[in-house]
């Protein structure tokens, strides 16, 4: 009868492992038993020059000669990973004697142990056993650790979860781009902080038992004020809770996420960053838009636009941005771009510079709209253009558009 191996994890750290063979199949085996800590021994007259370099390193022993019994003494496993079967059963046969599970290359069913396909995603270790099949046994592995890290399958630590802020930028709109680790946060928090811009599909995936708080901050209308958000995230924290402050972009641009650094720290809570892509340069990105073009434009700004020009609380030199030969991309800008074209032309730019104004980005609704400084003020009325939308001026749009201009 044939039975089922029976899995098990086996802790090797600081244990003799016993490896007979040294070349291409022993080159791969080595460096998990490596990473598990054990105590690497490799028997064989020849080793790779991979082989080799690790024993020069130190990570693992060489005894350079062909294979006795007396080698298994005190082994706790046993890999054999010869060419020669006549080795391969003397090693097998000298395991079994000491009650040493063995690993068999060539052949599984002579074997006391099978290596499975092993995958790891943060602390959770995969190990897939396809019935002597290690096609199979990979692609499993593979779509498994491919689900952890995309958040589709969820693998929460429930014991000695930390406590503190994790503030993750969901990046321009369309969840398919928010990052692996902003991902995996989101499924390991307890409790999610999210405002309107952050993708919504998201939060649709997280488990039953995490707390939406919503903090819903709409342009000219009902809005969370920074410090409502920084006190519900410290309190949340400080409760014993993992928290996640998700919201749409980047943290640091124009996302007001150093300010919930700063109060996390000033509480004393524990607080980390994940990135999440930046709209100013992704949103043209995908809409086909190259902020900087080789002989075109060698630099680019970024500008919030949620101030006109002359605005006593502006902190932007219109007059310095006009000068500036190379590309801007407006943000929070489509209530106030007549007045900053108007600024950019009494500054000096042509009023034939090209500019697209990419709405929705990412998202099903986005579209893009071409104008020029002189026009798009006509042009945003024309379209009913509203937020969200980046706007980027320069010559760069002429490349991404010539027949537009």
């Amino acid at each position: 009868m044939d039975f089922p191996p029976y899995p098990s994890g086996l802790r090797l750290a600081g244990r003799r492992v016993v490896v007979v063979g040294g070349g291409h199949v022993a080159q791969r085996r080595i460096p998990a038993l490596i990473a598990a800590g054990a105590d690497v021994e490799v028997v064989s007259p020849e080793v790779t020059p991979a082989i080799e370099g690790l024993l020069g390193s130190g990570e693992i022993r060489w005894t350079a000669r062909g294979f006795t019994a007396a080698d298994l003494d005190g082994a706790w496993y046993v890999v054999c990973a010869t060419s020669d079967a006549a080795v391969n059963e003397a090693v097998s046969v000298a395991a079994d004697e000491r009650r040493v599970f063995c690993v068999r290359s060539d052949d599984a069913l002579a074997a006391t142990a099978w290596t499975p396909a092993v995958g790891r995603h943060g602390d959770v270790t995969v190990a897939v056993l396809g019935n002597r099949d290690p096609r199979r046994s990979a692609e499993l592995r593979d779509g498994i650790v491919a689900e952890l890290r995309e958040g589709s399958l969820v693998a929460r630590q429930h014991r000695d979860r930390v406590a503190g802020v994790t503030l993750v930028g969901g990046g321009p709109g369309d969840p398919e781009l928010v990052s692996v680790a902003g991902r995996k946060a989101l499924m390991d928090a307890d409790v999610v902080v999210a405002d309107r811009l952050a993708p919504r599909e998201l939060l649709s995936d997280l488990p039953a038992d995490v707390e939406l708080i919503d903090v819903a901050k709409l342009p000219r209308g009902r809005s969370a004020q920074q410090e409502e958000i920084n006190r519900v995230i410290v309190e949340q924290a400080l409760a014993g809770r993992s928290v996640v402050r998700f919201k749409g972009g980047d943290n640091f641009v124009f996302g007001r996420g150093y300010e919930e650094v700063l109060a996390c720290r000033a509480a004393g809570v524990p607080v980390t960053v994940i990135p999440g892509l930046t709209s100013p340069v992704a949103v043209p990105g995908i809409a086909g838009i190259p902020v900087t073009h080789r002989g075109v434009a060698h630099e680019f700004t970024v500008i919030s636009g949620h101030l006109p020009p002359g605005h006593p609380e502006s902190l932007t030199s219109w007059p310095a941005v006009a000068g500036l030969a190379g590309t801007v991309v407006l943000m929070m800008a489509v209530e106030n771009a007549p007045a900053i074209a108007t600024a950019l032309l009494d500054g000096g730019r042509p009023a034939d510079t090209p500019v697209a104004v990419v709405c929705d980005g990412t998202m099903p609704t986005e579209r893009t709209v071409l104008a020029t400084l002189g026009t798009l003020g006509a042009r945003l009325a024309e379209e009913a253009v509203k937020p969200p939308a980046i706007i980027v001026v320069g010559e760069v749009v002429r490349v991404a558009h010539p027949e537009a201009f």
